[in-house]
């Protein structure tokens, strides 16, 4: 998770309470700390330059410097929360595994989710790093390889109930024995992929980034020696404890609790699933409490104990931006994730494949809310959620027809925040060093030709302060053969929601030849739908929530939005309650109509409480007329229906109708 955002620089009186506990000089302490960074981000450098894998050239993978115990001494610059979060966890698995029988060239690879992972399709590979035959120090990279085998390319099958199906485990193991590469082991990873080729390649320029560390780290050792270093490393950590547990304790003791969701569990039907957060500050500790979630889901969208702490790191990392994050952070957060079996900590055999999409962004949206409260000029609404589209088959653009995984994510919108619009067509708070892939590299690697990439109008949560817009994007099929697609998003059903009156965003899900006579609205998770040459697939992103009563956005600033192609004239009436008159818009000429915009937001106040009370079954019939439209039904209505059929559902409607009013409706002032 980077700390590269622009902030109030560290409070002097909190630098000196942390360097009243150091053995180090102050200006070798601070060299050493910036040193470490560099020396983390030199590995990364290295991935980008020697990586096979499209999508880790797009940025998703992470490194770290850990110290001999396992625990994270420093992150790089550009590294995804949840990576960041999980990185001690494999380190310390790997030391526990293999204990004394660790030597001068060894690389271990390590992909266990319930090792403290993430999902299968993250690899890291872990270098211990010794001097005078000790170790002082690790250095690890995690990448996101494209498959990991299973039941479908891209090794994302929503269908999966437990692990078998999800791809290849692997347990900690040694790739290089003292030095010497194992290639029959290599082989058996490797073999179990779609693309063998490219999981080697992207397995040896893992393995060599932690060697580009390594000799980045005995470059300092040479210099200041290993007592330095080691403790320098030490002291890093408790730099960041102190930082935290100082702020912590200027904020008031006491307990907080909200929900988010998922969609729905396949195995218990139609109805929201929730997690629960609930935050305790005593003193100087953070802690979380998240008993009162539903049981594990029957899909792959359920978190294990490692990334259900990293979304606790990530959410709470949000609120302190200027301060590094090590393990030091994590000792002033604790947590209480309850007994194996839930859906925030599945534990083996559950599938978890999907916890990206799923557990982790609630969790983290959820701490926003609270700590939304706790600092107001922080205060930041839902955030759009993480979403893949995976298009996998047979390239018969080559003779030899190989594999081709078409591996695809979106920017999308940030939620309104206390005095300003949030970041529209952003990476997700899954990972903000997240990179959107080139139009260009994706058609040149697979069949797939891209036919719309463009901002979604309408999709930034309505509010004082709007959030942030989203993407829609498009694709058909060309010279692809024995083809499926699979996505993976959430948030059909649990909108990104506003804050502090703020309207909610739009429903993710992909159509399947939409505006044709074939067209299915395939929803927002599915797995191995067939598809061929000719077939064309549309999703958008969602966009933030919005922060604050939209009637109370001043109307110049909705008819910009208007002009910027962020907003319709149908929903700056509809959602602001502002009437623009088009002039000539292919000129941006536009009118704002001041009384009748006053009208109007007259009306509005004194209907949409009622609006929120009408019949579901009524709302839904219009919705099915043509009457209503999705943003009426869960912006005006706060009604749920299958998006592809129009059928009501009832109990997600009564949830999303009480998270409705708890986040938006309480808050206005009619």
């Amino acid at each position: 998770m980077t700390a590269q955002t622009t902030t109030p620089a560290v409070d002097v009186a909190e630098a000196a309470a942390a360097a009243s506990r150091r053995s180090l000089d102050p200006v070798t302490f601070e060299v050493l700390k910036n040193a470490f960074t560099t020396s983390v981000d030199l590995m990364s450098e290295q991935i980008l330059r020697t990586c096979y894998s499209f999508v880790i050239y797009s940025r998703d993978f992470s490194s770290a410097l850990c110290d001999a115990k396992g625990n994270t001494v420093m992150q790089g610059s550009q590294d995804i929360a949840v990576h960041v979060g999980t990185l001690h966890f494999q380190c310390q698995a790997v030391l526990e595994q293999f204990g004394d029988d660790i030597h001068p060239g060894d690389v271990f690879a390590i992909n266990d989710p319930y090792r403290g992972g993430t999902h299968f399709n993250d690899v890291s590979f872990i270098r211990p790093i010794f001097v005078d035959d000790e170790i002082i120090a690790f250095a690890q990279n995690k990448g996101h390889w494209a498959d990991i085998g299973g039941n479908v390319p891209g090794s994302f099958d929503v269908n999966a109930t437990e692990h078998f199906g999800e791809g290849l485990r692997i347990p900690a193991i040694r790739i290089f024995d003292r030095g010497t590469f194992r290639y029959d082991v290599a082989a058996l990873l490797v073999e179990n992929t779609r693309s063998p080729g490219v999981s080697l390649g992207d397995l040896h320029a893992q393995s060599e980034a932690t060697a580009v560390c390594e000799r980045d780290i005995l470059r300092l050792v040479e210099r200041y020696g290993k007592d330095t270093i080691v403790a320098a490393m030490e002291e890093v950590q408790d730099y960041v404890e102190t930082l935290v547990r100082k702020r912590v304790a200027e904020l008031p003791d006491g307990e907080w609790t909200t929900t988010d969701y998922l969609d729905s569990d396949p195995g218990r039907g139609e109805g929201l699933v929730p997690i629960v957060v609930t935050l305790r500050i005593e003193g100087d500790q953070i802690h979380y409490d998240l008993e009162g979630s539903a049981p594990a889901v029957a899909s792959f969208l359920n978190s294990g104990y490692g990334t259900t702490h990293s979304a606790l790191y990530a959410g709470t990392k949000t609120f302190f931006p200027d301060v590094p994050l090590n393990s030091g952070f994590y000792r002033a957060v604790s947590a209480d994730i309850g007994e194996e079996g839930s859906v925030v900590n599945a534990g083996w055999p559950h599938a978890v494949t999907g916890f990206c999409s799923g557990p982790y962004e609630k969790i983290m949206n959820a701490i926003f809310e609270i700590w939304s409260g706790l600092m107001p000029d922080r205060a930041l609404a839902g955030c759009f959620n993480l979403e893949y589209l995976l298009v996998g088959g047979r390239d018969a653009r080559s003779p030899e027809k190989p594999y081709f995984m078409w591996y695809d994510w979106m920017a999308g919108g940030w939620g309104g925040r206390s005095g300003r619009d949030g970041s529209g067509t952003s990476a997700p708070v899954f990972g903000v060093g997240l990179a959107v892939q080139p139009v260009e590299g994706q058609e040149r690697l697979s069949p797939v030709l891209t036919t719309r990439h463009a901002i979604a109008t309408d999709s930034g949560g309505p509010g004082k302060h709007r959030g942030g817009v989203g993407i829609e994007k498009g694709g058909t099929l060309t010279d692809a053969e024995r083809t499926v697609i699979s996505y993976c998003c959430d948030r059909a059903r649990s909108i990104t929601w506003g804050l502090e009156g703020g309207l909610p965003s739009n429903p993710h899900g992909v159509w399947l030849n939409k505006d044709t006579e074939d067209e299915r609205f395939l929803g927002s998770v599915f797995s191995s739908v067939p598809v061929g040459p000719g077939d064309s697939f549309v999703r958008p992103s969602a966009g933030g929530g919005g922060f604050g009563d939209p009637l109370e956005r001043e109307p110049a600033e909705v008819l910009e939005d208007v002009i910027d192609g962020y907003v319709s004239l149908d929903r700056a009436a509809k959602d602001y309650g502002v009437v623009v008159e088009a002039i000539d818009p292919e000129l941006d000429e536009y009118r704002l109509d001041s009384d009748a915009t006053t009208r109007l937001r007259d009306e509005i106040r004194a209907s949409r409480r009622g609006w929120i009370e009408e019949d579901p079954e009524d709302v839904a019939r219009r919705y099915c007329e043509g009457e209503l439209d999705t943003l009426d039904l869960v912006r005006r209505y706060a009604v749920i229906v299958d998006w592809g059929t129009g059928e009501l559902l009832p109990e997600t409607t009564r949830e999303y109708r009480e998270a409705f009013v708890r986040r938006s409706a309480k808050a206005w002032t009619d």
